[in-house]
């Protein structure tokens, strides 16, 4: 990786404002999920601007001019449209015409799988130098504000990585694994929309045109699932899981992660969260909690990192990573 940029929203939510609609306290959102407050993004917000800003952000820290860009990959199931791609507007907007560009669809798993496939991408194609994986999502536009499944958990955000061709080919990634479990495809959905689900000749349904989420169903799915995923990528890395030096989840609950991250006889110490003040951002959480990491200085050259995820489907990825900035961690 040669830059890591994030952006969020002015607007912000807290657990009072939003308990004015909701059947319960701040205190219990809190007690449940660890979550304070959430972004909210303005009406004139985009996801493809967000992505944009992210992006430059992201480009601006690794030096790499927009022209000199191979590769965009945005990571979203919040986009402007059905179609076409939001990376061909960011494309466009980044002027970055060299780019190859398109989006990939696996939910909250979406930035590990983004950056795996860039990585694989960039070692078939040696025309590929720089490669921009974005992670982004406005999913305040997609849940009933006063259904407390979805309403406590999600937030809108972006999330950027710039990855470069390394000088030594040990640094960067190192080996990803994935699984999916799909006994409980039905579990976190949105239908509206979709081909069974389609818009016309019926009016708009909540119960149809927004999202639901099985909160117990995932938390059952990512305790199973996820820590094996992690350890497969170990195993697949030649890394022992005991020398992991640090490890970035997806932000989905804070409750969650610090019961993954104690399963797995880790310390807290060893990973950042950001859930509780921003929320659930989907796609965005991984890439907005490496941007912070990169910032606060958390993440060392050198260091062996890995990233891991849970999404809809279920779909689980993860990832390891020989950190390697080449460059001072200020974004």
């Amino acid at each position: 990786m040669s830059g890591v940029g994030h952006v969020l929203p002015e607007q912000v939510e807290d657990n009072e404002t939003l308990c004015r609609n909701l059947d319960v306290t701040p205190e219990w959102i809190v007690e449940k999920t660890g979550i304070e407050q959430r972004y909210i993004a303005g009406p004139d917000d985009t996801a493809s601007g967000f992505a944009t800003v992210a992006a430059q952000r992201a480009l601006a820290m690794a030096g790499v001019p927009a022209d000199e860009v191979d590769l965009i990959i945005v990571c979203t199931f919040s986009g402007d449209y059905i179609y076409p791609p939001v990376s061909a507007k960011v494309q466009r907007d980044l002027v970055a015409p060299n780019a190859q560009i398109f989006d990939v669809q696996a939910n909250c798993t979406g930035f590990v799988t983004g950056l795996t496939l860039a990585s694989d991408r960039m070692r078939v194609d040696p025309t590929v130098r720089n490669a921009v994986v974005i992670g982004v999502e406005f999913l305040s536009r997609y849940i009933d504000r006063t259904d407390v499944n979805t309403a406590i958990y999600l937030s809108d955000g972006a999330g950027a990585a710039v990855l470069s061709r390394a000088a030594d080919p040990d640094d960067g990634i190192m080996a990803s694994a994935f699984h999916t479990d799909s006994s409980n495809f039905e579990a976190v959905r949105m239908r509206g929309g979709g081909s069974s689900f389609p818009l016309q000749g019926r009016a708009f349904d909540p119960a149809v045109d927004l999202m639901e989420m099985n909160g117990i169903a995932t938390w059952k799915q990512a305790i199973t699932h996820l820590p094996k995923v992690v350890r497969r990528a170990c195993e697949k890395s030649g890394v022992e899981l005991e020398s992991v030096d640090f490890l970035l989840f997806h932000q989905a609950n804070l409750r969650l992660i610090e019961y993954i991250v104690q399963k797995m006889r880790f310390d807290l110490s060893k990973t950042y969260t950001n859930v509780a003040r921003v929320g659930n951002t989907g796609s965005a959480s991984l890439a907005i909690a490496m941007s912070e990491a990169v910032e606060k200085g958390l993440l060392k050259n050198g260091d062996t990192v890995v990233l891991a995820a849970v999404g809809a489907g279920f779909n689980f990825g993860a990832s390891v990573w020989r950190w390697q900035l080449p460059v001072p961690a200020v974004v």
